[in-house]
C-alpha cells in the first residue's frame, strides 16, 4: 500500500502539471532562438537550439514548460519566457492562458494527497476525482493507516456534491464506501488480519489558492461492518493539497 500511495502522489504531480490550451497549435519563433531541452527543467541539457523565424509545434504544456516539435521532426522542453514573443501563423501573439479561478470552477479532474487522524490513527490518503457536472463529482481513494497497535489500508469509492461551485472555497458532501484490512502489529498472542466492508458520510472544503492548486479539509463518520455482534464506528479528519486539470 505503501508504494500504490507513492505511485499515487507521483501520478498526481505528473498530470496535475496540467496541459495547455495550445497543445497542437503551430507558432513561429520570435525570440533570436529557442532551447529544446531533453526535460522540463533547468538542469536538463539543451540538445538543439531553433533559430529566429522557423516553425514549431507544441506537443502539450507542464506547468511553466512546453514540449515543442520543430520542421526535422526534433524535439525539446522550452521554458514560458521564451514562447512569450511566439507568433500564430495569423502574426499574433501566441496565447498562453494560465490557470485561474474560473478553471477551478469548471474543472473535470482533481488529485490530491491528504494527512490526518482515522480513529486516533495517522492516515494518509491519495485520492483522484472525476466531476460528472459542477456539483458532482465522483472519487476514488486509497489510504494506509498507522496505528499503536495495528496498521490497516483501505479503498474507497465514493460521490461528492458541491452545493456552490462558484465560491473561491466550496464546501461539499460526500458517501461512500469500501474496504479496510487490518492488520495487528506483533504480539505474544498473534492476532489474524482482517478485511471488513465500510460505509462512511462527510463533508468538508475545498478552497483555491492560485494556478491549479486547491487546499481540501474533509471530517468523515465511518461504520465497518464486521462478522461480530456489532459494527464499528470511526470518525476521520484529513487536511491536504490537491490539484485541479
Amino acid at each position: 500500500m505503501a508504494r500504490l500511495l507513492a505511485c499515487a502522489l507521483l501520478l498526481c504531480f505528473a498530470v496535475a502539471a496540467g496541459q495547455a490550451r495550445a497543445e497542437g497549435l503551430e507558432v513561429i519563433v520570435v525570440d533570436p532562438y529557442l532551447e529544446l531541452r531533453t526535460g522540463p527543467g533547468r538542469g536538463f541539457p539543451i540538445v538543439h537550439v531553433v533559430e529566429r523565424g522557423e516553425r514549431v509545434r507544441v506537443l502539450k504544456r507542464r506547468t511553466d514548460w512546453f514540449h515543442l516539435r520543430d520542421a526535422d521532426g526534433r524535439e525539446g522542453w522550452v521554458h514560458k519566457s521564451q514562447m512569450l514573443e511566439t507568433l500564430v501563423p495569423a502574426g499574433t501573439r501566441m496565447q498562453i492562458d494560465d490557470p485561474a479561478r474560473e478553471d477551478f470552477t469548471a474543472h473535470r479532474r482533481e488529485a490530491g494527497l491528504l494527512i490526518g487522524d482515522f480513529g486516533g490513527a495517522n492516515v494518509i490518503t491519495a485520492y483522484g476525482a472525476y466531476a460528472f457536472n459542477a456539483h458532482l463529482s465522483g472519487e476514488l481513494a486509497v489510504s494506509h493507516i498507522l496505528g499503536n497497535f495495528s496498521d490497516g489500508e483501505a479503498a474507497a469509492v465514493g460521490v461528492t456534491h458541491v452545493p456552490v461551485p462558484e465560491w473561491r472555497i466550496q464546501p461539499f458532501l460526500s458517501m461512500g464506501t469500501g474496504m479496510l484490512r487490518i492488520q495487528p502489529k506483533g504480539t505474544l498472542v498473534q492476532t489474524p488480519a482482517r478485511t471488513d466492508q465500510f460505509a462512511y458520510v462527510g463533508g468538508g472544503l475545498r478552497a483555491y489558492l492560485a494556478r491549479r492548486f486547491i487546499l481540501r479539509a474533509e471530517y468523515k463518520e465511518y461504520v465497518v461492518f464486521t462478522d461480530r455482534d456489532e459494527n464499528e464506528e470511526a470518525n476521520e479528519w484529513k487536511i491536504g493539497f490537491a490539484f485541479f486539470f
